[in-house]
C-alpha cells in the first residue's frame, strides 16, 4: 500500500499537468487513476474506517504545504505555488523526507516542537528515529502530529473573519479559566472603543480582577509600536495586566518591550498550543497509554 511519501511525486505530477485548484476529493479521484489502483487498494480502511488512500493523501498535502509546494487559495482547496511548479520532476525519482529538507519552510515544520516537549536523549548522543525506543518513538510522533494540527489550525483562522478571530478569544480564554461565564466573556471581547484594546475580561468569575485583551489576526509582525500602543492604552484605564494575541508573531524589540510592561505576548504558535492543550476546535481522535509495572503491588506479599 502507498505511503505518504509514495503519493506525493504523482500528486505533484498531476498538479502540475493539470494547473489548477483542487479539492481534496478532487485530487483523491485523480490521483487513484494516476496511480491506476485496484478496488482492494481503493477500498482499503484504517482501523477507525477511513479509507486508507484518502488519510494518507492529506498527510501528503500537510507535507508539501509546509515545504513551501501547495498553498491554500480557499478552505479545504489547494494549489501549487510558484515554487512547486518551477520544480523539474522529470529528474526526480522519489519526494522523501531528505527532498523536501531542501525547503527551509519544510526545516522549520519538523523542527518546531516546543523545547519543553523534545526528547532529552538529543543532548546526549546522536539517535536515529529508528533508534527510538517505543515510548520515545511515541513522543516524536505526537510531536510531530501536534506540528501538523497547529498548523493546520491557524491556516483556518486566518481563512476566517475577525469576528470569528474574537469568538475563538472568548473560547479560548473561558477554557482556560479566564472571562467568568462564556456569555460574559463574549460580551467583553470586541465590544470596547478604546484605540489599542480590543476586550477586557474578568480574571475570575467574581470579577475581582480585569485583564484587557488585544487581539489581532495579522500576517505582519508585531513591532514596537503595536506594543507602545497597547501599553498607552492601559496606562489610560490604568490597568495592570494586559494581554497581546495575534496570529502572527511579535519581533524581538516587541518582546523586549512587552517584559518591561509586563504585558502577556501570545503568537500564533503559542495559540495554537494553547488551543490543543485546552481543547477548543480540535478533538481526541485516539489516544494510547504507556505502562509500567507497579513494584509495589508484587512486592507486598514477599
Amino acid at each position: 500500500m502507498y505511503t505518504h511519501y509514495d503519493l506525493m511525486l504523482p500528486l505533484m505530477r498531476l498538479m502540475q499537468r493539470e494547473s489548477k485548484i483542487f479539492s481534496l476529493q478532487e485530487s483523491y479521484q485523480a490521483l487513484i487513476r494516476e496511480l491506476n489502483c485496484n478496488s482492494e487498494e481503493i477500498e482499503q480502511t484504517m482501523k477507525d474506517g477511513r479509507n486508507t488512500i484518502l488519510y494518507r493523501l492529506q498527510w501528503a498535502k500537510t507535507y508539501l504545504k509546509n515545504a513551501g509546494l501547495i498553498e491554500y487559495p480557499k478552505r479545504a482547496h489547494f494549489q501549487l505555488t510558484q515554487v512547486g511548479k518551477s520544480i523539474n520532476l522529470k529528474s526526480v525519482i522519489k519526494i522523501d523526507k531528505a527532498f523536501l529538507s531542501q525547503f527551509e519552510t519544510f526545516n522549520e515544520f519538523t523542527n518546531s516542537a516546543p523545547k519543553s516537549n523534545q526528547l532529552n536523549f538529543k543532548n546526549d548522543i546522536d539517535v536515529t528515529k529508528e533508534e527510538l525506543t517505543p515510548p520515545e518513538a511515541i513522543e516524536f510522533h505526537s510531536n510531530e502530529l501536534n506540528n501538523q494540527i497547529k498548523q493546520e489550525l491557524l491556516d483556518l483562522i486566518k481563512a476566517n473573519n475577525p469576528a470569528f478571530f474574537e469568538r475563538l478569544v472568548v473560547d479560548l480564554l473561558v477554557a482556560m479559566g479566564y472571562g467568568g461565564s462564556h456569555h460574559d466573556a463574549a460580551q467583553a471581547i470586541g465590544k470596547t472603543n478604546d484605540g489599542g484594546i480590543d476586550g477586557i475580561i474578568s480574571e475570575d468569575r467574581l470579577g475581582l480582577d480585569k485583564i484587557y485583551i488585544q487581539a489581532k489576526r495579522w500576517e505582519n509582525t508585531i513591532g514596537r509600536p503595536d506594543i507602545q500602543q497597547f501599553k498607552g492604552a492601559l496606562a489610560d484605564q490604568v490597568a495592570k495586566k494586559g494581554v497581546f494575541i495575534t496570529t502572527s508573531s511579535f519581533s524581538k524589540e516587541a518582546i523586549e518591550s512587552a517584559k518591561k510592561s509586563g504585558i502577556v505576548l501570545i503568537d500564533g504558535d503559542r495559540l495554537t498550543s494553547l488551543m490543543i492543550e485546552f481543547g477548543v476546535g480540535v478533538t481526541i481522535e485516539r489516544s494510547f497509554h504507556v505502562y509500567r509495572i507497579d513494584s509495589d503491588r508484587f512486592e507486598e506479599n514477599i
